[in-house]
């Protein structure tokens, strides 16, 4: 059996889909610890996984808490500035620290987030495989896929490669300084330069695992043979529970709302969805994702039913439709009960979610720039009334199902790492 450690960032949406992969490896043998900010060690308990910090006096807990506080205010490009700035912070002192750690907890192997930067620079010095696991979309720079932060279409055609390089090297520039900080880890640690841009990031030449449906996902011939779509990564019985009061549900369609975890602080959006929703033969559910208390949106038009926190599998198993910042959790948990969805993406990978639910036609988005009650009025009731958008939904359930979700993507995680794990003399 191996030790695996596992890394991503503090926040709800990738500890789900990390302690679910954990524990799936805890179930069949493995030893499994994870490894990140103090704040995460609430989650990793509650999943029955070890937990060790990396720079806790830097990152006490309550930390995470302040850093998305500021983030859920913004969006767009100002909000894409601060999770770079953050991101650089964050990376200098986990190069400076995991090494050390992951040492002392005798790991021989990890499961490395998409997010986190600077992960493979760790792996490479401590010469331990590791596998990519990506709970956002699957990035990686390929100029035939548009960058993840725009809802720019798909096309094959030499104008939307020409388009779409010119998209990464605009995102290139934002993220130098964090580029810089690898470098200098490598230049210390006598390790070589980093042949191209991919592996300044923890994209693994062993295994990529996403928990997109291959259906969700534009043509990537270039990582052909190493990316894996498994389907969602989540566990119900791994989270921390959440009281609802079911009583207050009513037999009306149910329409369940959640600008989840991050991007929550935007009041204006809630108002402006609770408003959309007046009149409609439907009840609205909003989940303030713990950003906001539900106090401070008592005058919201229609009465809906708003609590600080939902148990989102549940609903979603009642829900018609869900309104959300297509955060890709939320996104494929919808489609995993063949929910359409209606989405107002905030930032960071939200836009390339929304522009994929476009193109597979389970919904329709709305950028925050051009958001008005009456076009989020149109499209909630388009989605809601027209077949097309549920029948679509029910194909992304099936190709979900068919996927093989966290066992597949354990499998090929224990496969990747035997082929590849050192021989090491005990």
């Amino acid at each position: 059996m191996t030790h695996y450690g596992t890394i991503c960032p503090a926040a709800t949406g990738h500890l789900n889909t990390m302690t679910t992969l954990g524990r799936e490896l805890n179930r069949r043998g493995h030893g499994v610890t994870v490894l990140g900010m103090p704040d995460a060690e609430a989650n990793a308990k509650a999943a029955g996984l070890d937990f060790r910090a990396i720079s806790a006096s830097e990152f006490p807990v309550g930390t995470t808490a302040k850093f998305y506080e500021h983030l859920g205010k913004l969006d767009g490009l100002a909000a894409l500035r601060y999770t770079v700035s953050l991101s650089e912070k964050t990376t200098s002192f986990f190069l400076r620290d995991a090494p050390q750690v992951i040492k002392e907890a005798g790991i021989e192997a990890l499961v490395i987030d998409e997010c986190i930067f600077g992960g493979s620079t760790v792996a490479d010095l401590l010469n331990i495989p590791f596998v990519t696991a990506c709970s956002a979309l699957v990035n990686g720079f390929d100029d035939s896929i548009p960058p993840f932060f725009t809802t720019w279409k798909y096309s094959s055609a030499w104008w939307g490669r020409l388009r779409n390089r010119a998209g990464y090297e605009f995102m290139l520039s934002f993220g130098k300084s964090i580029r810089q900080v690898i470098s200098e880890y490598r230049q210390q640690w006598k390790l070589p330069k980093c042949r191209n841009i991919n592996d300044f990031y923890s994209v693994s030449k062993l295994a990529i695992v996403s928990q997109q449906p291959r259906e969700f996902e534009y043509p990537r011939p270039n990582l052909a043979g190493l990316l894996h779509f498994t389907g969602p990564h989540f566990d119900s019985t791994a989270r921390k529970p959440v009281d609802f009061p079911f009583e207050k549900l009513n037999d009306q369609p149910l329409i369940y709302t959640s600008m989840g975890t991050l991007q929550n602080r935007l009041t204006r959006i809630f108002y402006q969805i609770a408003e959309a929703c007046v009149g409609l033969d439907a009840q609205l559910v909003i989940a303030l994702g713990g950003g906001l208390e539900p106090e401070t949106l008592q005058d919201l038009p229609g009465n809906p039913l708003v609590v600080k926190y939902a148990p989102q599998l549940e609903l979603l198993q009642k829900a018609s439709l869900t309104i959300c910042h297509a955060g890709t959790n939320t996104v494929l948990e919808s489609l995993s009960y063949g929910v359409p969805l209606v989405t107002i993406p905030i930032t960071n990978d939200q836009p390339g979610v929304a522009a994929r639910i476009a193109w597979t036609g389970v919904g329709k988005f709305i950028s925050t720039s051009r958001l008005t009650t009456y076009r989020l009025r149109k499209a909630i009731e388009e989605v809601l009334t027209q077949p097309a958008y549920t029948q679509n939904a029910l194909r992304l359930k099936t190709a979900i199902e068919q996927a093989g979700g966290v066992h597949r993507a354990v499998d090929i995680i224990e496969q990747a790492v035997a082929k590849n794990q050192p021989v090491i003399n005990k």
